[in-house]
């Protein structure tokens, strides 16, 4: 769909995959997990797992298509357009509500590095909705645009992650180390919880699949480059949660609007500034992946007939302006409903609706792969099952309020469907 004459390669796509990824979810978890203790660690494991198997199917998926929409092309192939456009709408649903909690993360390293900015809640405010603002802004001006910043910002945001798993070798204190599960939870409570929380710090693995036509030989490059990012991203989270486990005590670390922040002070004041600025890198690009992507999924639905044409209209710089203004609309209301919060009780709320509302878009895509396979391919259609399953249980830890939540949001995709195509008389 872009008008872009340059592919994206191997490191492209995994940097896209990466970058979208690696955001404000690793920068601001270890604050929402640190009640869990240690068993925290599980959850991590177990998303971790989850997601490589994830990766792996959806990996499987794009080398099958050449159609653009990641999840969305793989669901409508396999089940139907009513079927395809609920996921289009959940996935876009989800990913406003992921640029708003990405702010959230970014107003709070935004004001680690620079005090002034993080005077009172309403300055935070102010500071995510400029991020908001001006990343858009870089998307509406082209797709290339927003690849270029988007290729520099995966690069820098890595240094940060290297570091503190470096500084939790040498300095980490076996004391600081919190208790298994302090709270007393139920381990599987405990289990399913962590897993929803840790699945936001993946959201975007399927960046790099909903752009199929701007890849180069997507059928081969793409499989490769999403389980590579997989794989990537694992290693470094797990290693950074540890090494901040070791660095920063648990009673502090559970206070923290910035806990890479004050992991790093063992560097002195100019090691933590370095962090926080690679905090802040991170989250701003993270937060620019996942509104280019906002505007990709809606456009690649427009483009096959199943929402209004005005959608898929491009600028001349192959950007979709139009959708993407009006998403970060949508975002930046959330932003401004859910401040009230405070920094860490809105991106503890947002992280489990944007994660809720994209598990629905993972899930089906495995279902899409098992049916599939299940003749053909019986080690895939296994590998689709488990695939499945984990997001079942992820899902389970979002708890009732976000789940109906989530529920009826996706579900106002019916009569929107509906809506659009008047010619419908029943589902």
């Amino acid at each position: 769909m872009s008008t872009t004459t340059k592919k994206m390669g191997f490191w492209q796509c995994w940097g896209m995959s990466v970058g979208v990824m690696i955001g404000s979810g690793i920068f601001l978890l270890p604050t929402v997990l640190a009640p869990y203790g240690w068993i925290s660690l599980l959850g991590w494991l177990l998303t971790c797992s989850g997601t490589i198997v994830l990766s792996l199917v959806l990996a499987r998926l794009a080398g099958t298509t050449d159609h653009a929409g990641g999840p969305y092309a793989y669901v409508k192939e396999s089940f139907g357009d009513l079927a395809g456009f609920l996921i289009g709408w959940g996935y876009w649903v989800g990913v406003v509500f992921g640029v708003t909690a990405i702010a959230v993360g970014f107003a709070g390293y935004m004001g680690s590095v620079f005090p002034i900015f993080a005077a009172n809640s309403l300055t935070q405010a102010l500071v995510a909705a400029a991020g908001i603002g001006v990343l858009t802004w870089v998307n509406v001006k082209g797709v290339s645009e927003a690849a270029t910043v988007q290729l520099v910002m995966t690069i820098l945001k890595i240094i940060p992650l290297i570091v503190i798993i470096g500084l939790g070798i040498i300095y980490g204190d076996i004391d600081n180390f919190p208790a298994f599960n302090p709270q007393g939870l139920p381990v599987t409570e405990a289990l399913a919880s962590t897993a929803l929380l840790t699945m936001w710090a993946f959201i975007g693995i399927e960046a790099a699949v909903i752009a199929t036509d701007d890849v180069e030989s997507p059928k081969k490059t793409i499989p490769i480059a999403v389980v590579s990012a997989a794989v990537t991203v694992s290693c470094l989270y797990v290693g950074a949660s540890i090494a901040i486990m070791f660095l920063v005590p648990s009673d502090v670390l559970a206070l923290s609007e910035s806990p890479f922040v004050d992991a790093a002070s063992h560097m002195g004041t100019g090691g933590a500034l370095l962090i926080g600025i690679g905090a802040l890198i991170s989250t701003a690009g993270a937060l620019n992946g996942n509104i280019f992507v906002m505007g990709q999924m809606a456009m690649a639905v427009a483009a096959d007939g199943l929402a209004p044409a005005v959608i898929a209209k491009k600028n001349r710089g192959g950007a979709p302006a139009g959708v993407l203004i009006v998403s970060s609309v949508f975002s930046t209301a959330l932003l401004v409903l859910n401040f009230t919060e405070g920094l860490v009780g809105a991106f503890s709320f947002l992280i489990s609706m944007s994660t809720l509302s994209i598990l629905a878009p993972y899930g089906l895509s495995a279902v899409a792969e098992f049916k599939r396979s299940w003749l053909s391919a019986k080690g895939w259609a296994g590998v689709a099952l488990l695939s499945v399953i984990y997001t079942l249980i992820a899902a389970a830890g979002s708890g009732w309020h976000v789940f109906f939540l989530g529920l009826g949001l996706f579900l106002l995709g019916i009569p929107l469907y509906k809506l659009f195509h008047p010619d419908i008389q029943k589902l």
